[in-house]
């Protein structure tokens, strides 16, 4: 069938389209597990929409959202998984790092955001939101009622969780190959506590529910983050995913985050995407130097300080993280405390910017 032909009929019915999004995705996850990159499960399905759009387009298709809101739920519970009392005292402990290191890439992000505006790459304070070193979901959201272009926000945000999610899968599967180590093989069908499994997918579903009830900025990991830190250490709950219900929460959110890099964005964005991508590169390079400062002065392992400062999504770094030999808790808490701050600071930063970059915001 002729490529026109193909385009048409998926542009007409969306069975097809997500039939074809399905078998490359698994494409994607087989030949990244045999190349032995972490993650894979996320960054197949993620890279698999993103050639979908740009090939044969969009079309109706959109990961439908409490779906998608249970996935990242479920992520919330895997990084609840990892805090445990004792790694809550270390991580009280050495709060005066966590804080100096999550506001020193909240500073630099910031300030690639402000030069971005001065040299107007981006229209009003689009730049500003879009560097937002994480939040991305509640960045896109927010940024539309402080008069951002809500489209080269999510572009620049989903740019950067694309960027960070391959960069750090590369990095984690090299310092893996440098060990002389293999990454955890995945086992897909493990045995299975059922009553903990119950729970915790009722809990998950209790946790989107609430996030949305209550209108959380972020609520999807931020209850269930919490929730299930609690349960746990308490002793009330244990913790129970099955790398399958993992794999399909991987999936959603993968989908979610390529399918939106629709043509119209990718055409939108094209003048500013050497810019963006430049401004990207360097903000995880900035990264990636502070991530060394803290092997050197805090004795932190390398793979596990990188992960920690890497400017990605949480949901995507925790990802990363649990398929490779770090200290995860560490990983989490200071993704975790980026994420908290950034969800309190962005419109702040975002206004200040707008005052000292000579811009007038439009509040809707």
């Amino acid at each position: 069938m002729p490529l026109k032909d193909a385009s048409r009929l998926f542009k007409t019915a969306s069975l097809p389209r997500w039939a074809l999004l399905l078998g490359l995705s698994t494409l994607l996850v087989v030949g990244l597990e045999l190349l032995g990159l972490p993650a894979s499960l996320l960054i197949g399905p993620m890279v698999s929409a993103i050639v979908l759009v740009v090939s044969v387009g969009q079309g109706s298709l959109r990961v439908p959202r409490w779906p998608l809101l249970f996935g990242q739920a479920l992520v919330g519970f895997m990084m609840a998984r990892s805090i445990t009392v004792d790694i809550l005292q270390t991580m009280a402990t050495d709060a005066p790092l966590f804080l100096s290191m999550i506001f020193a890439v909240i500073i630099m992000a910031g300030l690639l955001g402000w030069a971005l505006t001065r040299w107007q790459v981006l229209p009003g304070t689009t730049a500003v939101w879009g560097s937002s070193p994480g939040a991305a979901s509640a960045m896109v959201i927010m940024s539309e009622a402080y008069g951002a272009d809500a489209r080269l926000v999510a572009f620049m945000q989903y740019l950067r969780v694309v960027f960070v999610a391959i960069a750090a899968s590369v990095v984690s599967r090299l310092w893996v190959a440098a060990d002389g180590g293999e990454p955890p093989a995945i086992i897909m069908f493990p045995p299975i506590d059922w009553p903990a499994l119950a729970a915790t997918i009722t809990l998950t579903c209790l946790s989107a529910f609430a996030a949305v009830r209550f209108r959380i900025p972020g609520g999807t990991i931020i209850v269930p983050l919490v929730a299930g830190s609690l349960l746990q250490g308490f002793g009330l709950l244990k913790i129970e995913l099955p790398m399958w219900l993992l794999a399909i929460s991987y999936a959603l959110i993968g989908w979610s985050i390529g399918l939106r890099f629709t043509r119209g964005i990718i055409r939108h964005a094209a003048r500013a995407l050497p810019r963006v991508a430049g401004s990207i590169l360097l903000l995880m390079s900035l990264c990636g130097c502070m991530a060394y400062a803290l092997h050197i002065f805090a004795g932190v392992d390398p793979l596990t300080a990188y992960l920690a400062t890497s400017p990605g999504g949480a949901d995507s770094v925790a990802i990363i993280a649990a398929s490779s030999d770090v200290d995860v808790p560490f990983v989490m808490a200071m993704q975790t405390g980026r994420f908290l701050i950034i969800l309190f600071t962005g419109p702040m930063l975002a206004r200040f910017i707008a005052r000292h970059s000579g811009l007038a915001e439009n509040p809707a």
